[in-house]
């Protein structure tokens, strides 16, 4: 299984973007997936979280909470972080992570390489 990260660029502050990670390989369902983010002289740190099961729940850092949308289209393969209101501190590198099940692995865990993003003032 690959992820695969895309949707970053440059914007505007108060301007929207959507990356999207697509999962490839012998993908039977995207179990958790998470987006994660490295500012310039930071650590990564998580920015949304969604995992699915009997509920689906959500977690959001507090700075991103209202402003960013996590979601997992499962018949695509693929997760999306709808990011709107945003501010030059989204500024960063975006990585995806997911906990995927195939039929011959099972559930393990996937990072994909990670999409940049610049929210100018």
């Amino acid at each position: 299984v690959q992820l695969q990260a895309s949707g970053g660029g440059m914007v505007q502050a108060g301007g929207s973007l959507r990356l999207s990670c697509v999962a490839s390989g012998s993908v039977r369902v995207i179990n958790s997936m998470g987006w994660y983010r490295q500012a310039p002289g930071k650590q990564r740190e998580e920015v949304a979280h969604i995992s699915r099961g009997s509920t689906t729940k959500y977690r959001y850092e507090d700075s991103v909470r209202g402003r960013f949308t996590i979601s997992i289209d499962n018949a695509k393969n693929t997760g999306y972080l709808q990011m709107n209101s945003l501010t030059p501190e989204d500024t960063g590198v975006y990585y995806c992570s997911g906990n995927i099940y195939t039929y011959r692995e099972g559930s393990n865990d996937y990072w994909g390489q990670g999409t940049e993003v610049t929210v100018s003032s």
